[in-house]
């Protein structure tokens, strides 16, 4: 009880920077928790592993029994395996390929750092609000030596020291988890996104060394994306 006690006055005696600071940390604690979750949780580095299942079938020219595992799956890798293959089944060419697969792959690139910007944005304006109301709390401290009477200097000196000091450390303690996880969160985002390129230029280098073949064998000119049609 003694312990929340005094985080309850410390927090009343830091006055409404305080309060700023706070929204800031639960701002940042929202999004550390979400990205957590998401790239932790929602997503694994194995995309290399899960492209690496489809190089018998791609090089055999099997590209309708690819595009039918890719849609069954729910790896990352699946939606670029399936934009890759579409391109090549209708009689795409590599920049074709390509083309469909860069476009999944800014998307899904994109999803992976989303959002973790803002922890360090976050985390500096909260180190700055805490700044500020350090300045604040020291313009009343002088203040209340230069210009009030000697029965209120004391009372006066002691609050503008409280709330410099108060909003000092609060500010860096929401500062610094903010700063620490954007620092992991980015590391987890780009070790997926790297994961994910490489599972993807190993699947366009079968598709666009093998595509010409792999249209022969599985398009002829009376099959040409009518069963793609139907399925869709």
């Amino acid at each position: 009880m003694e312990f929340f006690t005094a985080i309850t006055e410390s927090f009343a005696k830091g006055g409404m920077w305080m309060w700023l600071i706070l929204f800031l940390q639960v701002v940042s604690v929202a999004i550390i928790i979400e990205r957590v979750i998401f790239l932790y949780f929602s997503k694994k580095i194995n995309q290399k592993d899960r492209a690496g299942e489809f190089e018998a079938s791609i090089r055999e020219g099997r590209l309708t029994d690819v595009k039918s595992k890719a849609l069954a799956g729910a790896n990352t890798v699946d939606d670029v395996v399936v934009a890759g293959v579409d391109a090549a089944m209708n009689w795409g060419g590599q920049d074709e390929i390509r083309g469909k697969m860069d476009e999944v792959l800014m998307e899904t690139n994109s999803m992976y750092s989303k959002r973790i910007g803002f922890l360090a944005m976050l985390g500096n304006v909260g180190t700055l609000t805490g700044l500020l109301g350090t300045i604040v709390g020291m313009i009343q401290a002088f203040t209340a030596v230069s210009t009030a009477n000697p029965a209120e200097k004391a009372a006066m000196l002691s609050s503008g020291i409280s709330t410099a000091m108060n909003t000092t450390a609060y500010g860096l303690i929401m500062a610094i988890p903010a700063l620490i996880m954007y620092a992991i969160l980015m590391n987890r985002a780009n070790q997926l996104t790297e994961d994910l390129n490489q599972g993807s230029l190993k699947v366009y280098n079968w598709l666009s060394y093998a595509f010409e073949p792999s249209a022969r064998t599985t398009n002829k000119p009376s099959q040409k994306r009518v069963p793609h049609q139907a399925q869709a």
